[in-house]
């Protein structure tokens, strides 16, 4: 399927779990279409970027290992993405990553993910922390570079800083996510 092909079916996807999954299932089906869903989904276009995001972000959920050979596309985009309903999808996708590798420690996924796809994931996730962003994506940051923080020793304590620097302003859902955050962090940093 062409990317303008690609991006005619997404037109019809919709925010619904059924319709995002419905593409998914097509995709995972014909995983060569992979790299083009990936190119649309950085294109930064609303809404058929956001769409390819919400359809990665399901394929993710459901069948991760599907997108392992494709982590030097999706990775090194991560900061291309500006469009708040694409950004979510992607935070999510690197929390899935995140928690197979670190808490199931999945093998596939431990094989597949570098320590250059870590720290640019890192690089990511305080982005979205650090800037104006909806909750969502600042949940799954936070969550995020808790994990790799036992990877990168540095990231605790900035981490911790920049919880506690934002607390405040926070809304109540970051804060009830920022707070059992902090509570898992190493004491002393």
């Amino acid at each position: 399927m062409s990317d303008f092909k690609l991006k005619e079916s997404l037109k019809i996807v919709d925010g619904t779990l059924a319709s995002r999954t419905k593409m998914a299932s097509i995709i995972t089906k014909n995983p060569g279409e992979i790299p083009a869903l990936l190119r649309i989904a950085f294109l930064d276009e609303f809404p058929v970027s956001s769409k390819a995001c919400w359809v990665l972000e399901v394929m993710a959920r459901d069948h991760l290992n599907i997108l392992l050979p494709y982590l030097n596309q999706l990775i090194p985009n991560l900061d291309k993405a500006t469009l708040d309903s694409s950004v979510r999808p992607l935070a999510k996708i690197c929390e899935n990553l995140t928690l197979a590798y670190f808490q199931k420690k999945d093998p596939q996924v431990m094989s597949w993910l570098t320590d250059a796809h870590l720290e640019k994931m890192t690089a990511a996730c305080f982005d979205w922390l650090i800037s104006e962003q909806k909750v969502a994506p600042k949940a799954y940051a936070m969550t995020c570079l808790y994990h790799l923080g036992s990877k990168f020793p540095w990231v605790h304590p900035e981490l911790r800083q920049v919880l506690e620097l934002n607390y405040q302003r926070g809304s109540a859902a970051y804060q009830a996510r920022a707070k059992l955050v902090l509570q898992q962090l190493p004491k002393g940093l």
